[in-house]
């Protein structure tokens, strides 16, 4: 099938081909916000319960996705080093010097502080999520720049380039005016222009255009586990992990069952049959109503003695074995301790059992954040190509600042950095500082308040020229600025 050659073609292109994945994302969802049906239970057994039994949804996909994204976090975005430290540098490489903090501007005025964490979340779960970057006609100097849900974006891969080759987003506003439809809206992302389009009784027709001329689609993906045949991305919640966790919420939904039935005890009358047994009005109750009414009756033979009978009340031990079973197998999968998923010990893990725990957690998300600092790099490429009309060579190089994805104490992290720079320094005081989680602007207050007691302290002062320590070389490139500090 060839692809289209119009901007009219291509929306209706992607809007088919998003039609056809969004089931599957919402399903997606649905699992993840814990609202999806209940499996593996008959449904005539929920028509005869009704709404008297509620389905249980431990929440399991949420617990699966919710610890990895937490140790996902951008700290900033920084050029490497160039060749040359000579301080009389190009003007250009200069320029490229001050664009950490130009990035970091952007990040910060377009609230990505808090918007890029709802996109790492939405790609963990639904696979990707988007990064747009497009013109803003109030500020040239800040690219508009926003995190898009697949539930609303698609974009077509290019197989060769592996990159987007259009993109498609849709959305609607609804209407005060029952009468009338949602009023439906759509952004075409092509290599040379940005298009915009409503719906109207024709179809979708053009009202606007943003001819800027780069040459690449202004949207980027960002992909959760893609494959070398799958540039689409795949969610953490596994096919393993999902029937693990519809089995786990048909054993807890049955125990509710049985503590409805069983957990408080059954009375019971031998010699009358359900026959005799009516409600307040008259009617003939069913067996599964007195039941639930906890009575059972056993007709006896003709003139026999009714006599009544309590059993003991039922333990629910054997659904938490179960579902203890269970949680095991899916924090395996997932890499995550069973105390996770709620399977308590009697012997508390010891500090070393739980550093061993998380090593699979934190290698997960070292993982994740390699596939995830792509995109951003490409992202911020737009956001310099929209800036100065040009590509900057420099850009290609840029690296993403991530939070150390372990959770060391402050203890551990202290001494690990004193012993690396206290008896004959490995590392830099910067560096000691950055490794400590100071952030950009903390460290850029204590080198100023470091050179203000060195100039208050002559002796200090002398002693340092007698025995100099060793000079950390000029940065050439900017430093890191905290994102989100």
């Amino acid at each position: 099938m060839a692809l289209p050659d119009t901007p009219l073609g291509w929306v209706e292109h992607l809007a088919r081909r998003h039609d056809a994945d969004l089931p599957a994302l919402r399903e997606l969802n649905d699992l993840y916000e814990g609202t999806a049906p209940l499996h593996y239970i008959h449904p005539e057994i929920l028509r005869e319960v009704g709404e008297r039994i509620q389905a249980v949804s431990l929440g399991w996909p949420m617990l699966a996705v919710d610890p990895l994204e937490e140790r996902l976090d951008v700290l900033g975005f920084r050029y490497p080093e160039l060749d040359d430290p000579n301080p009389d540098v190009p003007a250009e490489e200069l320029a490229s010097q001050a664009a950490d903090a130009n990035l970091t501007r952007v990040w910060q005025d377009n609230d990505l502080d808090e918007e890029a964490q709802l996109g790492r979340l939405d790609a963990l779960v639904m696979r990707r999520s988007y990064l747009t970057v497009g013109t803003n006609e109030d500020d040239a100097d800040t690219p508009l720049v926003t995190v898009e849900s697949p539930l609303e974006m698609y974009a077509f891969i290019d197989p060769r380039t592996r990159q987007p080759r259009a993109a498609l987003r849709r959305w609607s506003e609804d209407q005060y005016d029952l009468v009338r439809l949602p009023q439906e809206y759509a952004t075409l992302y092509l290599p040379e222009a940005t298009i915009w389009f409503d719906k109207g009784p024709q179809g979708w027709r053009e009202t606007g255009r943003d001819a800027h001329g780069v040459g690449e689609v202004l949207v980027t993906p960002l992909t959760n586990r893609s494959r070398l045949a799958d540039r689409y991305g795949r969610s953490e919640l596994t096919a393993p992990l999902l029937s693990l966790s519809h089995a786990a919420n048909k054993i807890a939904s049955d125990m509710m069952v049985a503590a409805e039935f069983h957990a408080l005890p059954l009375r019971a009358l031998f010699g009358i049959g359900e026959d005799d047994l009516v409600d307040d009005k008259g009617n003939k109750q069913s067996a599964l109503q007195v039941i639930m009414g906890r009575l059972l009756t056993l007709e006896g033979v003709d003139g026999g003695e009714v006599k009544p009978h309590e059993f003991a009340a039922s333990s629910l031990s054997n659904f938490h074995d179960s579902l203890t079973q269970l949680a095991k197998h899916a924090t395996a999968l997932v890499g995550l301790p069973p105390t996770a998923f709620g399977v308590v010990t009697d012997t508390p893990a010891s500090a070393e059992a739980w550093r061993a725990a998380e090593a699979r957690l934190i290698k997960r998300a070292e993982r994740r954040q390699t596939a995830m600092s792509g995109p951003y790099e490409r992202m911020n490429r737009h956001v310099r190509r929209l800036q100065d009309g040009d590509w900057d060579p420099q850009a290609r190089r840029l690296e993403t600042i991530w939070r150390d994805p372990a959770t060391p104490t402050r203890a551990q992290a202290a001494d690990a950095v004193t012993k690396l720079f206290g008896g004959g320094p490995v590392i830099t005081l910067r560096q000691a500082r950055e490794d400590l989680g100071y952030g950009p602007g903390q460290i850029r207050r204590m080198q100023a308040e470091d050179d203000a007691a060195a100039l208050r302290d002559p002796v200090g002062q002398i002693a340092r020229s007698m025995n100099p320590a060793p000079v950390e070389p000029a940065p050439v490139a900017p430093e890191p600025a905290g994102v989100g500090g």
